[in-house]
């Protein structure tokens, strides 16, 4: 470059190169968050919107054990996304984070931990550690959700091991017995024999196991129709829980269904059988062992066989034949194995026959000496007695036909173990009690908006189907059923009355109470001492279901004033699709019960995330992404950008490809913010409002109509929670409208013309508004990069200390004309594109080593396109970036034709000298004497600029 080269490349306005704005987010992000927490940004945000509507999303509790994961990340990204955007549309909308302390996985931990001192340690030494336990990951896990960029009352979080949440929690307890949904009975429920404790629906997880498969003939003693002749006579059953057969008592049919008495000869013994099975079932029940010879000798119906007896198999009991409509001869023999006490629906019909409710089983799963359970059954786990009981059968001959099959069965949620059903006394919520489960549904389908709107058809389903809620469990870390009872008798005290009495002190002591106090300090006002002598009282030691304490958080955060949650109901819960059936069911059920209304206005429902193949993730499966390494290798907004992108109503692929994607997408928009930012130094030295609206060309114009679009358009996304359309709306604006056309076509104007010039003054104008509004569009899904932005910016007198102070941007309504300048800019963007495709192939063959260096002829066959060519000639001059556009009248050899627009261009090498300082080739350089290699734009710029030099 000559010497007058390089003085005149040093007149361009070029970026300075000390504006770097590099994109180290692990490094800047905790800079920008430990800034937010030293201008105590959270609390100036909730005085800034003092008296503006209220709209809380409240937050469900994840539970306090482990590192977070992926699904956090989702969870809590989506609902920052939320809050932020709503508190910048101008509401008030705080946001109270809290945490599910109590349960069985803390104190699985604490009791592994401690191994054989366990089983030496009180109630109340244990809770101590559990408390620990818990408090030890709330504080890491408000560590890890800050590091994202999550922004909450951090410093006062709702616990639900805390007083003020535990006196709640016994509030709605009290309304619930009030209200006489609150129930003490002998019923089974699913068991695990593992953790020892009830487990409600919730609590369940559905896997594959093998389970035996048998068919038994139980001895008849009464009751077979006397056209079939004699006996003796069987009803064969069908069961895949032999372990249940010690309790069995009766025998179930279908009251219609058709049954046949059946005579077989056994293919092995030859011995001949009379037995009754489903007369449809016949063929597929003897196909099983391939039976070639029996005979039907009667048939009947269900109703027949009622009242019938018989003998159990291999304990001296009579049981008698029932009947119950839930009988199929889908499967099995069509007579169903009835044991009240290891099944629901054989509970139902007992209660129906007056039957009695025997469950042998012990806690850990293991059979008692009770109920004539044989002595060599005795002391084993009901798994392990399977084989021993069908050996039992085999051999006293009643077992027809044995194998084994795979299928679904419900696992513990936390020991990944099989279930059990065991009649054990339990409290409940009767579902069915004063309406509970109709008023529900009707607040399920009239006050509740769902989002996605399957959502509602998943909860009616779920609500409509459940049973009984069992709310006891049988462990030590929790909130206590303060119940008492009197050891003489079966009394049991639980009123509203005695439980708002341990309300109160929960409220001042937490519920440590029960367990530190002795019970003569428990003894509520309305207890009848005189009936029930405190000598005789004891403490009940079940404890809630942590789904029971999570579902009452309405009533403990949103409608209690202490946590600044309100007002009830609240406007958003957002969670997994997994809480339909958990915490969205646990809390507009407790709150229907106690309020007579829905607990949120609004549920937003996301899926899970999975891998690439579509697989959920987990740690013991190998294939999850670690939420908190990754944020510190890509940095947070990355992530939230990769969370804003997805369509979250889905399962979600939240892998390394993902964040990869995100990461290049999130290079392209911090590059958009970059050029702005490098154009803008100088833009303070100015008053933007002095600029004249009459010196915007009309692609500035275009530039601030299409911005209106943007700014419209997301605000609609973020108030619909389509985040992923708003950042495909940004991220199409600044890569598309921006990077690959404005921008681009600014780049002359920016640094040839003269730097307070009213053509560069223009641009800067049009991008300080560009750069405020992305800054704000941008804030709810980057905080830290949009914050950063935003301080790069120069101060004014308008400008908000923080990014999150800023308002929401408005569309300016003097600037929604699609066509500035009467212009057709649909036609001038698909020109660009067929002239740049024809400018790369002379780039390729070295004819030009820039646009710049390019004149494209242009021309069309129809008079009237002709003279519209002429007068958008400088436009296209500018957006195509060449050096001349010449409009001819006649289609040279090699022209290139705009489909469907009956116009034509060509591309080649501009036969002008090239200006040493804007490196365009015009024909005007030269033309100057005293700066011969410059053009006259060029040399007039840099005259004015030395004149002001002095």
């Amino acid at each position: 470059m000559s010497t007058d080269a390089k003085k005149y490349k040093d007149t361009l306005n070029l970026p300075s190169t000390a504006f770097a704005m590099k994109a180290n987010l692990t490094q800047r992000e905790p800079q920008i968050q430990a800034r937010w927490e030293e201008m105590g940004l959270y609390a100036r945000i909730r005085e800034a919107r003092t008296g503006a509507p209220r709209r809380v999303l409240h937050d469900g509790p994840p539970y306090a054990n482990g590192d977070i994961h992926m699904g956090h990340l989702l969870n809590k990204v989506l609902k920052d996304i939320v809050v932020r955007s709503l508190t910048m549309r101008g509401f008030d909308s705080p946001y109270i984070p809290g945490w599910d302390c109590h349960g069985l996985p803390i104190e699985h931990k604490v009791v592994k931990d401690l191994g054989r001192k366990a089983a030496g340690m009180s109630f109340a030494e244990i809770r101590d550690l559990c408390r620990a336990e818990a408090m030890k990951w709330v504080a890491i896990q408000r560590d890890q959700f800050k590091r994202l960029g999550v922004s909450g009352h951090w410093e006062d979080p709702y616990l639900t091991l805390d007083p003020r949440y535990e006196a709640g929690i016994m509030d709605v307890l009290a309304e619930l017995v009030e209200r006489g949904y609150v129930f003490r009975q002998l019923k089974p429920i699913h068991w695990d024999i593992h953790d020892r404790t009830a487990l409600a629906e919730a609590e369940l997880e559905y896997a594959e196991h093998t389970s035996p498969s048998i068919y038994v003939n139980f001895p008849i003693t009464s009751g077979v129709p006397s056209r079939w002749g004699d006996g003796p006579w069987h009803a064969m059953i069908w069961t895949t829980t032999p372990w249940t057969l010690p309790a069995n008592v009766a025998i179930a049919a279908h009251p219609n269904l058709e049954y046949a008495g059946l005579r077989y000869i056994d293919p092995e013994s030859g011995s001949e059988t009379r037995t009754i099975i489903a007369a449809p079932l016949v063929d597929r029940v003897m196909g099983l062992r391939k039976v070639a010879e029996f005979e039907i000798l009667g048939t009947c119906s269900g109703k027949e066989l009622e009242g019938g007896s018989y003998r159990h198999v291999f304990i001296d009991r009579p049981g008698k034949f029932v009947l119950a409509d839930y009988v199929t001869v889908e499967d099995g023999t069509g007579l169903v194995h009835t044991a009240p006490g290891h099944g629901a629906e054989d509970y139902r019909t007992g209660l129906a026959y007056g039957l009695p409710v025997i469950s042998p089983v012990d806690a850990s799963g293991r059979f008692q000496d009770s109920d004539g359970v044989p002595a060599d059954l005795v002391g084993l786990q009901v798994f392990e007695a399977n084989p021993k009981i069908i050996d039992r059968l085999r051999s006293d001959g009643s077992l027809y036909h044995h194998f084994n099959f795979r299928h679904s069965y419900p696992h513990g949620w936390r020991s990944k173990k099989p279930v059990i059903f065991r009649a054990t006394a339990q409290w409940f919520i009767g579902v069915d009690r004063n309406d509970l489960r109709e008023k529900t549904l009707e607040a399920i389908r009239t006050q509740v908006r769902w989002l996605p709107s399957w959502g509602q058809a998943r909860i009616e389903a779920m609500v409509g189907q459940r049973p009984d809620w069992c709310i006891s469990r049988q462990r030590a870390w929790g909130v206590p059923i303060p119940v008492l009872f009197d050891e003489r008798n079966d009394y049991h005290h639980l009123t509203a009355e005695s439980v708002r009495f341990f309300r109160d002190l929960f409220a001042k002591e937490g519920a440590d109470a029960w367990f530190n106090r002795p019970i003569a300090d428990l003894v509520p006002p309305d207890l009848d001492t005189e009936a029930h002598p405190v000598e005789f009282l004891r403490k009940g030691t079940d404890i809630l279901d942590v789904w029971f304490e999570s579902g009452s958080s309405h009533r403990s955060v949103v409608r209690e004033p202490g946590y600044d949650a309100g007002p009830y109901p609240a406007f958003l819960y957002l969670e997994g699709s997994d809480q339909h059936r958990g915490w969205f069911q646990s809390s507009i059920l407790t709150a229907v019960g106690t309020t007579g209304r829905a607990p949120f206005e609004t549920v937003l429902t996301h899926g899970f995330v999975v891998d690439d193949k579509g697989q959920k993730q987990s740690k013991s499966l190998g294939n999850a992404v670690g939420a908190v390494e990754a944020t510190e290798t890509y940095g947070a907004d990355v992530l939230r950008l990769m969370v804003a992108s997805l369509d979250y109503a889905n399962d979600v692929s939240l892998t390394e490809r993902a964040i990869k994607e995100a990461s290049e997408a999130y290079r392209k928009i911090r590059n958009t913010f970059r050029y702005l930012l490098g154009n803008l130094e100088d833009y303070a030295r100015f008053d933007p409002e002095s600029v004249d609206p009459g010196t915007l060309h009309p692609i500035d114009r275009w530039a601030l109509y299409r911005l209106n679009g943007v700014i419209r358009d997301t605000t609609a996304a973020f108030e619909s929670f389509e985040f992923y359309r708003a950042f495909q709306r940004l991220y199409q604006f600044c890569s598309v409208d921006l990077s690959s056309f404005y921008l681009d076509v600014l780049k002359d104007r920016l640094y040839a013309e003269h730097p307070t010039g009213p053509d560069r003054r223009a641009a800067q104008f049009v991008m300080a508004r560009l750069h405020s509004a992305l800054a704000r569009l941008f804030a709810p899904i980057m905080p830290h990069t949009s914050e950063e932005v935003w301080d790069l910016i120069p101060d004014s007198p308008a400008k908000a200390p923080s990014v999150h102070l800023a308002p929401w941007p408005e569309p300016d309504p003097a600037f929604d004309d699609p066509h500035p300048g009467g212009l057709d800019w649909d036609f001038i963007q698909e020109a660009r594109e067929v002239v740049f495709r024809d400018l790369e192939k002379l780039r390729a063959a070295k004819v030009i080593g820039s646009n710049q260096e390019a004149l494209i002829e242009v021309g069309s066959p129809n008079p009237e396109l002709q003279a519209k060519l002429s007068d958008l000639r400088r436009h296209m001059e500018s957006t195509f970036i060449v050096s001349d556009v010449v409009v001819s009248p006649d289609r040279p050899e090699g022209a290139t034709d705009l489909p469907g627009r009956e116009v034509w261009f060509l591309a080649r090498r501009s036969p002008h000298p090239k200006c040493e300082r804007c490196w365009n080739l015009r024909p005007s350089v030269g033309e100057d004497r005293e700066h011969p290699t410059l053009c006259c734009r060029c040399s007039a710029v840099v005259r004015s600029l030395n004149e002001a030099a002095g």
